[in-house]
């Protein structure tokens, strides 16, 4: 049948053609018949000619100037002017041109291509040298007169002229979409695809809607003219290029429409290119340098390895410095004052806890105004932060970006298939893209569509009209006005769209369409209202917009072929004040309801991952919650080493009275009483508190706090109370001892974050005012609270009464001799010997010196930014969207470049410097994001932005059908949708409005809903959404005072993509602004930016880097001249202190580039974390260090080592790692990543440095003996000395008096004798038992 068709169509054909031989000057067609009665359901009236085979008429008066004014090219002056047809058709002519012209009248010399074509065909006098009348019909008009019409023809044209064209053509874009206006004409190809015989063939095909009767174009090259009919001539005309003017004065299409209009734009710099030094990395360069072994390390001879004299000689008083003095003066002053206010809190340990307790609970009655900052925006961006104040901006002129709840489908285990169409030939359809699976899609997307609730807000029934973003209805909304996009919404969500078919004969081939023909059309032309088909669906979705394909399908590289299909439901994004804003919250709650329901259905069809707008968050606070009781145990852990570490266990028999179970449990509640403290206090300032505050601060000062009272306990019980020395003065002797160190580390702690708190990131501020509170107020509770508890226990311990079981004593005495344990001993006698062994240092020192140059060359390395993925605990739906988020969407999130206050738009030097049609400027706003597209690697923006100004122009031109005024009658001069036009076609094709009419017709353009007549109306379709009466924000007095314009990134799949792209998208917004700021009435003010929804989460890695280098620094700061200050100006330990503490920070750091642990607000906040803990390995050996008297580094070291050391390492080492290591089995990555990895990296490298590193450093370059403490000593000694010689001369005394009476033994005694050498012996064995 399809062959027999084909005969006839060509028998036919040559009947004709040999029936009216083709010669010029003769018409083919002539006048309209009437309607072509093969056709139903078209755009406009299909109106065809009537078969005339007769001469060109002459033109003169109306007709001629109907022919000039559609058909320009044509005119040859009106006394020699011929053409093949009337008025009415070039009526009909122009209303079909209008449409087309819509789109294309950017670019000027594009539509006087397009319409020379067409006037060619239906006007030219030669036509019947162009033309092939193929199918005739009788046609019957509406008087009743039967005429044979032409129905289909075939029109030839030279492929030069077809191609020029088409070039001219190609690239004109449609503002409102960024994308081309070639799209919506070349069918299913699309603008990828288009050629020029497919664009021809869309034009010339009836089904469109457009074309009257069906159009066979045949381009014909030079070489094949010979073989056409007789008689047949292809049009071969000037076609112009698309930067010519045209012969009516219309200027050069811009270059965002025409490649060959644009200037040399210099391309955007290559990204910085790594340092090198010798062609290698310049970092590992400088690292190995710096590695090489210091020559301080060679031996010297004659004297020991530190170059100090073995045999310590007599310090005369003059030999003593102002820094010695001063040092010695503090470290008694500071001894003295703690030894004082020790015996006093051990005095009244009852009245001192009441007043700590009444104290804190004063404090904690704060927290009754606790706040909670759970918002992330709250939290990691500063109020005064240009992303925080370009946010603002935008929210307050534009409001909030919509609320986003989406699913991403797919369907792997489902089979493909090969569809052969009508129309498009062979197409290939992946399983999921299937008539079963986008049934069930619609399926459960009227199931969430009809989402209903009670709401306790609205005290009523709500649904998704209440909170759904409805771009063309926003303020009276129904259900099918709500924005949802979906591959269904193709076939406008109903289901007889989808099941609709229909025969359809397509070049003498009759096939069955259905829903894949009108699929295939649409995913390539979503603006058309009706397709291509005898179908006759339109593309766009039920709510009036379109879906772009990019919104309905992800993973493809064939539309048809995609592998995953997407629905996306859009809510308006309230204030959270705003009562609507809880609906909303509601309505996801529900959603997440039925998708979670949906998707535990066995009959489910599809693998798909989902989210909605507060997922993030609530997963966040979800694994906060289940994370809680992982922190519990992490705090039972290191309660319980605590209990059983400070106990003293001499004997099995006072296992009970020798243990700290109670003192244990003290210094814990003292930590949590100092953590309730500070947060008390500042919720009473109002300074809001975080999860991040509530986990880390508690692990910080419990850090800090253990390792005090380790100090503390393990002094006291490594003494032996004096003969005649009371419990409580014993106390304050040790306190005295231990507080001045216990004071430079809270010290300088506290200083450190209190100065962490310049910092603008409000996590990072807040988090540094609550921890320096928190480790003042430890400080401050034990010496008061903690003293007196020890006070008690020790009274308890005194009298031998067990710890739990008080009533409880026990025989076995307390042995009067020091309780050493089992850790000093070690550490005395094996480990402090064997580290500072002379070999073995300088092995630490060359170790530690390449591990530090190997960090910093790994510092250098670190990956910066925090991908949101790690926010999300294991196992979290979250994980799963985001893994099917950057594997199948192709493009990536809407940029908008907002314009604020203080430029002229009703200006033509104004329109010019923003719009891209044409005589726009070449380096105009609009442009310059268009030149950004072509760098997309470079300046990650995919799609160009769309333009209102363009769009508004377009509106105004009157071969728009737009903007029409009615003529008459009492609204004469206001806008209506009628025939007269608002302004007048300018002669070079550049229009542009005045200032009144600028301001007189924005309100309508920005009011006009878009139609088929008016495609530019309210058109901003943002991702097939908005409107652009929300994209133009004017004063009262109608200013602009804002606009923007939006484009879209390019897919962005971590976090320092989304940086860069940030970055990149400021320049140009920078760019911009300079540019703009040049135009005469600009505002000096006057600034572009860019706006991103994520840009306050990403802008924080953009000064990151300089951010923490300041905090840290201001952190360092205060343990430098703490120590310096509390050691009496001690600058060589100060020094050794800062150094080693840096080498800590940067060691973690490198280790953090090796372990896979980025780099963010959360490390930084560690980090200085690490600083405060560092403080605690380092600043109490660098200060034991400096009081010791021993006569060289190295024995000064071993004693450091022994005695401090061991408190360090049971106080801070082993209190962090096992609630460290408890952590690892917590849910949430983030926990995971940065507070067990990293807090175990900074424990394990702070260990290393304080036990291994420093005591290493300090034998080699730490600070000399003290002379002052030494002259001290010596003063002591020889006053001991003294007075042993005094009392061995007495003795002496004693000893000869008693031999001469050794011969009266017998006898009695003299009384007078008796008692007073009893007296004398027991005053000498006490004076002797005082002095051992």
């Amino acid at each position: 049948m399809a062959r027999v068709a084909a005969f006839i169509t060509l028998f036919c054909s040559l009947v004709l053609s040999k029936a009216h031989p083709h010669e010029p000057g003769q018409c083919i067609f002539y006048e309209e018949c009437g309607r072509n009665p093969t056709l139903n359901g078209t755009l406009i009236e299909p109106m065809v000619p009537c078969l005339n085979y007769s001469p060109a008429r002459h033109l003169s008066g109306e007709h001629y100037k109907q022919l000039v004014k559609v058909c320009p090219m044509l005119d040859r002056g009106e006394s020699n002017t011929y053409a093949c047809c009337s008025i009415p058709q070039l009526i009909s002519l122009q209303t079909s041109l209008t449409l087309s012209k819509a789109v294309l009248n950017r670019c000027p010399s594009c539509v006087d291509n397009f319409a020379h074509l067409h006037c060619i065909n239906t006007c030219s006098p030669d036509q019947s040298q162009y033309i092939n009348v193929t199918k005739i019909m009788n046609i019957t008009n509406d008087l009743g007169v039967t005429r044979e019409g032409v129905v289909a023809y075939q029109s030839y044209i030279s492929t030069r002229f077809a191609e020029r064209s088409f070039q001219s053509c190609k690239n004109v874009r449609i503002p409102a979409t960024g994308g081309f206006a070639i799209s919506t004409m070349c069918g299913r190809y699309g603008a990828k695809l288009c050629t020029p015989q497919r664009w021809y063939d869309f034009q010339g095909d009836s089904s469109n809607g457009l074309a009257p009767m069906d159009l066979d174009f045949h381009l014909v090259s030079d070489e094949a003219a010979g073989s056409l009919p007789n008689g047949i001539v292809p049009y071969n005309g000037t076609a112009l290029k698309c930067n010519e003017k045209t012969p009516t004065g219309g200027q050069e299409c811009s270059c965002q429409d025409c490649a060959e209009s644009c200037p040399v734009v210099p391309g955007p710099p290559e990204p910085p290119s790594p340092f090198k030094l010798l062609g290698v990395d310049g970092f590992l360069l400088i690292s190995i340098i710096f590695s090489q072994r210091p020559k301080h390390l060679k031996k010297s001879k004659g004297k020991d390895l530190n170059s100090n004299d073995v045999t310590q000689r007599p310090i005369h008083p003059a030999e003593v410095t102002c820094t010695e003095k001063n040092s010695l003066a503090a470290d008694a002053l500071l001894s003295s004052i703690f030894r004082n206010w020790g015996k006093l809190m051990a005095t009244y340990p009852l009245t001192v806890l009441l007043i700590s307790a009444i104290v804190v609970a004063a404090f904690s009655t704060g927290l009754m105004h606790i706040e909670l900052t759970t918002d992330p925006v709250e939290l990691w961006s500063a109020p005064n932060s240009r992303a925080r104040q370009e946010k603002d901006f935008h929210d307050t002129h534009f409001g909030p970006f919509f609320r986003t709840n989406q699913l991403i489908l797919t369907a792997p285990s489902r089979k493909g298939h090969i569809y052969d169409s009508l129309l498009f030939g062979h197409q290939n359809f992946s399983g999921i893209v299937s008539k079963d699976l986008i049934l069930e899609l619609l399926e459960l997307q009227t199931r969430i569509r009809d989402i209903e609730f009670f709401s306790k807000d609205l005290n009523r029934t709500a649904s998704l009209k209440d909170v759904c973003f409805a771009p063309l209805n926003p303020t009276n909304p129904q259900i099918t006005d709500c924005a949802v996009n979906s591959l269904p919404q193709y076939f406008q969500n109903s289901i007889d769209n989808i099941n609709a078919k229909v025969n359809m004969t397509e070049l003498g081939v009759t096939k069955e369409v259905d829903w894949r023909d009108h699929l295939i059309y649409c995913l390539n032309s979503p603006l058309s209202f009706k397709d291509i088909t005898d179908l006759g669906l339109s593309c766009m979705a039920d709510y009036g917009a379109p879906v772009f394909p990019f919104l309905a399908v992800g993973g493809y590289n064939n539309f048809t072929y995609a592998e995953a299909l997407i629905m996306t439901f859009s809510l308006n994004n309230f204030p959270r004040t705003d009562p609507r804003f809880k609906v909303a919250l509601q309505w996801e709650t529900e959603f997440l309801k039925i998708v979670q329901e949906y998707q535990k259905d066995p009959k489910m069809n599809f693998t798909f991952a989902y989210m909605a707008e507060r997922s993030l968050e609530d997963e966040i606070n979800r694994t906060t919650a289940e994370d809680i009781p992982i922190f519990m145990i992490s705090y039972a852990v290191i309660f319980v080493y605590i209990a059983v570490a400070l106990g003293e266990y001499s004997s099995c028999k006072r296992l009970l009275v020798d243990s700290k179970f109670l003192v244990g449990l003290g210094g814990i509640l003292v930590v949590g009483c100092s953590v309730l403290a500070s947060m008390g206090f500042y919720s009473w300032v109002g300074i809001p508190s975080s999860l991040v505050i509530l986990q880390v601060v508690p692990f910080l000062v419990l850090a800090v706090g253990a390792d005090n009272i380790f100090i503390f306990v393990l002094e006291y019980q490594r003494d032996v109370r004096r003969p005649g020395e009371e419990r409580e003065e014993q106390i304050g002797r040790v306190l005295g001892n231990v507080a001045p160190s216990m004071l430079l580390c809270s010290l300088s702690e506290s200083v450190c974050f209190f100065l962490g708190a310049l910092s603008t990131m409000p996590a990072v501020k807040s988090f540094a005012l609550y921890a320096a509170l928190a480790v003042l107020m430890d400080f401050v509770l034990q010496m008061t609270s903690f003293v007196a508890l020890l006070s008690l226990d020790a009274r308890r311990q005194d009298r031998n009464r067990c710890e739990l079981l008080c009533c409880v004593t026990v025989s076995k005495e307390r042995p009067n001799k020091p309780n050493e344990g089992i850790l000093l001993p070690f550490m005395r006698k094996f480990y402090a010997p064997v580290l500072l062994h002379h070999v073995t240092r300088v092995i630490v020192m060359l170790l530690f010196i390449f591990m530090f140059c190997a960090s910093l060359f790994l510092m250098f390395n670190v990956t910066v930014g925090l991908d949101q993925e790690l926010a999300m605990p294991q196992g979290s739906y979250m994980l799963t969207y985001f893994e099917y988020l950057y594997k199948y969407f192709e493009v990536g999130v809407p940029v908008y470049f907002v314009t604020k206050k203080g430029f002229d738009f009703t200006t033509v030097v104004g329109m010019n410097a923003v719009c891209s049609s044409v005589g726009c400027d070449q380096f105009s706003l609009t442009q310059k994001i268009q030149y950004a597209t072509d760098y997309p690697e470079l300046s990650y923006i995919g799609i160009s932005s769309n333009s209102w100004v363009d769009d508004y122009i377009d509106w105004l031109n009157p071969g728009s059908k737009c903007c029409r005024l009615y003529a008459f009658g009492p609204n004469q001069g206001k806008f209506c949708p009628c025939p007269f036009k608002c302004m007048k076609t300018p002669s070079d094709g550049v229009l542009r409005p005045n200032v009144e009419q600028f301001n007189k017709f924005l309100p309508d353009f920005l009011g006009n809903r878009p139609d088929l007549q008016c495609p530019k109306g309210d058109c901003l379709f943002q991702q097939g959404l908005g409107a652009y009466d929300t994209a133009v924000v004017r004063d009262e007095s109608g200013e602009i005072i804002a606009s923007r314009f939006m484009a879209y990134h390019t897919p962005l799949t971590n976090s320092q993509e989304f940086t860069a792209a940030l970055l990149r998208a400021r320049e140009l917004a920078d760019d911009i602004t300079q540019g703009m700021r040049k135009i005469p009435g600009t505002a000096e003010d006057f600034e572009v930016f860019p706006y991103t929804v994520t840009n306050v989460f990403y802008e924080q890695y953009l000064t990151i880097v300089q951010e923490g280098l300041f905090n840290i620094s201001l952190c360092l700061l205060p343990t430098f001249v703490v120590c310096c200050l509390l050691l009496g100006l001690d600058l060589i330990s100060g020094l050794l202190n800062l150094i080693t503490i840096v080498m800590i920070v940067v060691d973690t750091v490198g280790v953090m580039t090796l372990w896979g642990i980025d780099y963010n607000a959360v490390a930084l906040i560690n980090l200085v974390t690490a600083v405060g803990i560092s403080v605690e390995f380092v600043s109490h050996m660098t200060r034991s260090f400096a009081m010791s008297t021993k006569p060289t580094h190295v024995e000064r070291a071993k004693e450091a080592t022994a005695n401090m050391g061991s408190a360090v390492f049971a106080g801070v080492a082993m209190t962090n790692l096992p609630g460290i290591l408890v952590l690892a089995f917590a849910k949430a990555q983030l926990i995971q990543m940065f507070f067990f990895r990293l807090n175990l990296v900074i424990t394990l490298l702070g260990m290393a440095h304080g036990l291994v590193f420093l005591p290493v450093l300090l034998s080699y370059f730490g600070p000399g003996l003290n002379k002052a403490v030494i002259l001290q000593q010596q003063k002591a000694k020889a006053k001991e000395l003294q007075m042993t010689d005094h009392m061995r001369h007495v003795y002496d005394n004693i000893s000869f008096e008693g031999s001469e009476t050794k011969p009266e033994q017998n006898g009695t005694s003299p009384p007078s004798q008796t008692p007073a050498n009893h007296q004398g012996e027991k005053e000498d064995n006490t004076e002797r038992v005082d002095s051992f």
